[in-house]
């Protein structure tokens, strides 16, 4: 992995970050994408002194022409790409009844839409490579409940979404996989990780899974991973 270069969207915190530490450690190139490019840099700073490591861009994932100017930094800076995790996204909880348009839209825009826009921006640079696409999908992509009508359909689509793109980029040597978490102590949906988070995955967990991943026999693609909680809040 020293010296290859990754690309992760929403890497400013919680899994992104995560995933971001455990590659740089590993001696890759990151580059992180978020809409405030000030608390990206403050986030890289916090987990690594190189500044020749990273990058820190500012792009909006429901952006497609935002996404091709992100990556065109990336090989411009770097002259290659050779893994895109695809992790932005957001959680929207309603029922169906009380779930406005507007929610359902960008939750939709983002969580799978916005996956589109990265991968499709990053495939002409990852055929070149014969790099990986690694999407953070979640449990609530198999596992529906109530009130998810909306961050259930992102993720349905967004495991759909990986395992076909992974069989339409398996004949150019461009591996694909979908990490699918259960419960994972970051800053989504408003929480505010504390000592009662401890039980859950912590965003390092899932940087050792994607470190793993990359670390298998070329032969050899997990095409999906779900990760739960080894324990429960009520354990």
């Amino acid at each position: 992995m020293k010296n290859k270069t990754a690309y992760i969207t929403g890497g400013s915190k919680g899994i992104g970050l995560g995933i971001a530490e455990a590659l740089l450690k590993q001696g890759m190139k990151v580059a992180i994408t978020c809409r405030d490019k000030n608390r990206g840099e403050t986030a890289m700073q916090g987990i690594t002194n190189d500044k020749d490591a990273y990058l820190v861009i500012e792009s909006d994932v429901k952006d497609y022409n935002a996404e091709l100017a992100a990556i065109q930094k990336v090989t411009d800076s770097w002259g290659q790409l050779d893994l895109v995790i695809a992790n932005a996204g957001i959680g929207t909880y309603a029922p169906i009844d009380e779930l406005s348009p507007e929610a359902w839209n960008n939750t939709i825009d983002t969580n799978l839409t916005g996956v589109f826009n990265t991968v499709k921006a990053a495939v002409p640079e990852l055929k070149k490579s014969k790099g990986y696409v690694i999407t953070i999908a979640s449990l609530a992509g198999t596992n529906f409940f109530a009130k998810g009508a909306a961050y259930n359909a992102s993720k349905f689509g967004l495991v759909g979404f990986s395992q076909a793109i992974m069989l339409d980029l398996r004949p150019y040597d461009v591996k694909v996989t979908t990490i699918m978490p259960g419960s994972v102590a970051t800053y989504f949906n408003g929480n505010i990780p504390d000592a009662s988070d401890a039980w859950k995955i912590q965003p390092e967990d899932i940087g050792q899974i994607v470190v793993d991943l990359l670390n298998m026999p070329a032969r050899t693609l997990p095409s999906k991973v779900e990760v739960r909680p080894s324990k429960t809040s009520l354990d």
